[in-house]
């Protein structure tokens, strides 16, 4: 009797992106990344010892992203089901485009990515912008809206209040009673 074979490995499921991968040019950068590892890997197999090759260091974002799916990048089907992510990913993400008066923090980023993520969809990529003009705050684009939540919209918006607020401290003071002293 034949011996019993294994059952199959069940294909991995890919639990999704870490909050650093922020837009689409760090899913790109990410896919030349692999790209080049597996050329590496390859040209390792092809030379079966012999010469030595110098392995590409992974980068930070790449690391996050092998430990938050527990693969293993020796292995060959590991790594074309990343890069078949990335794509799926390069090619059907959601994207939003976000401006800011100047570059935010890479803390305030990563707050903002396990927001969006948790509440409009795991896999969603954000371009940052650069708009001076806004002020403070931000404007958020979509395919099909626009979202402004500026100080200088909030402001044009209150504009009579504002100028309320300017008459009220622009006008003179009530000039005070003289004091009558008791002689």
């Amino acid at each position: 009797m034949a011996p019993e074979v294994a059952a199959a490995e069940a294909p991995k499921q890919l639990t999704g992106l870490p909050v650093l991968v922020i837009g689409p040019v760090d899913i790109g950068r990410l896919s030349r990344e692999l790209a080049m590892i597996d050329e590496a890997l390859l040209q390792l197999g092809l030379r079966k010892g012999g010469t030595e090759i110098k392995m590409p260091k992974t980068s930070q974002l790449l690391d996050k992203v092998i430990e938050l799916n527990k693969l293993n990048l020796l292995q060959q089907t590991d790594r074309q089901i990343l890069q078949e992510f990335l794509a799926m990913i390069d090619k059907q993400a959601p994207v939003i485009h976000i401006s800011f008066s100047a570059d935010p923090p890479v803390a305030f980023l990563e707050k903002l990515m396990a927001w969006l993520r948790h509440e409009i969809h795991p896999l969603l990529l954000v371009r940052i912008g650069l708009q001076p003009t806004i002020g403070a705050g931000c404007v958020v684009r979509t395919i099909n809206q626009q979202f402004d939540f500026s100080l200088k919209k909030d402001f044009s918006t209150k504009r009579d209040l504002l100028k309320q607020a300017l008459k009220m401290d622009s006008a003179p003071a009530p000039e005070p009673a003289p004091e009558v002293v008791a002689a």
